[in-house]
């Protein structure tokens, strides 16, 4: 079994938040370099695994590594289109005194401290999800009126902004309409996320289908800057926060295998469990099938295999 990190300690250093995967940090004002960047964290991406907005208490091996790695690798690659959070400061010349590098090197970043917009950015190209339980109920997903006589999994005429609440751990995330969402962080800036989100979904959607991978749909987080400049920020286009399908198995009609916790969903979904904390255990398999894809995922985006 690979090794694991369930839960980073790195005394001396002020924890601000731990998520559901990630545990953020404060780094001292003294670091070197926060003069060019204004304050600074550390975020550790760690092997946690959440489920239906449960974490889950056995981890996946790796996978704090897998994502920073995808997240990485798709913050490169559009930062063309958007600005992201990242510094480029080695991470080990901020970890405490005492503190060996080696298992943060993979799955920590070093980034810019941001003032988070409170709403998630989601970018929908397939009717798939909480998006086709809302479009089988009213027609519309997020206020948005969509065609009649859509399937499941079909790709949408365009890709449409549907943005949700940001829940706490624990709690669900409710899609939301834009109106709403212009009434929560002003017109100006609900427009620059929307129109932030659909640029990069379109790029990634774009260079995934080279690939042989469709991107259903996927969940950006941003925030903002002193100056009020817009910065994509937290994971990028991972299988954690986005829905992939293998091209080769797309049909419409039914809910595609995905390159995600898709096998831990399905396991969970045959237990008595009404989906709210304390979540089961998986078995050995579950999370070997379930590290699997992650790596796969990598490795086709990114072309970066971990192991």
């Amino acid at each position: 079994m690979r090794p694991f990190l369930l839960e980073s300690d790195l005394p001396g250093l002020v924890l601000r938040h731990r998520g559901k995967v990630r545990d953020v940090f404060d780094l001292p004002a003294s670091t070197a370099a926060a003069h060019a960047f204004g304050p600074l964290l550390l975020i550790v991406a760690t092997d946690r695994l959440s489920a239906f907005d449960v974490v889950l208490p056995d981890p996946i091996p790796g996978k704090g590594e897998m994502l920073c790695q995808v997240s990485n690798f798709w913050f490169a690659q559009t930062a063309h289109l958007v600005p992201n959070h990242l510094t480029g400061i080695d991470v080990a010349s901020v970890l405490p005194p005492g503190i060996d590098p080696a298992p943060y090197a993979r799955r920590a970043v070093v980034t810019r401290k941001l003032k988070p917009v409170p709403v998630e950015a989601i970018a929908r190209g397939y009717l798939i999800g909480s998006g086709w339980k809302d479009y089988q109920r009213t027609g519309r997903v997020s206020g948005i009126t969509l065609p009649d006589g859509l399937r499941q999994a079909e790709q949408l005429p365009q890709p449409i902004f549907t943005p949700s609440t940001k829940a706490s751990v624990g709690d669900h995330d409710e899609n939301i309409d834009f109106d709403t969402m212009v009434r929560t962080v002003g017109a100006d800036l609900a427009e620059q996320v929307r129109d932030a989100t659909l640029r990069l979904y379109r790029f990634a959607s774009d260079f995934a289908a080279q690939r042989g991978i469709l991107l259903a749909d996927t969940k950006f987080e941003f925030g903002t800057d002193a100056d009020g400049r817009l910065y994509v920020m937290d994971e990028m286009l991972t299988p954690d926060s986005s829905r992939y399908w293998p091209a080769d198995e797309y049909q419409v009609g039914s809910s595609p295998p995905s390159f995600d916790k898709q096998f831990v969903r399905d396991y969970l979904e045959t237990l008595d469990w009404d989906k709210t904390a304390p979540g089961p255990h998986l078995p050995s398999e579950v999370i070997e099938r379930t590290r699997a894809k992650y790596a796969e995922a990598l490795q086709r985006l990114a072309g970066i295999s971990i192991d």
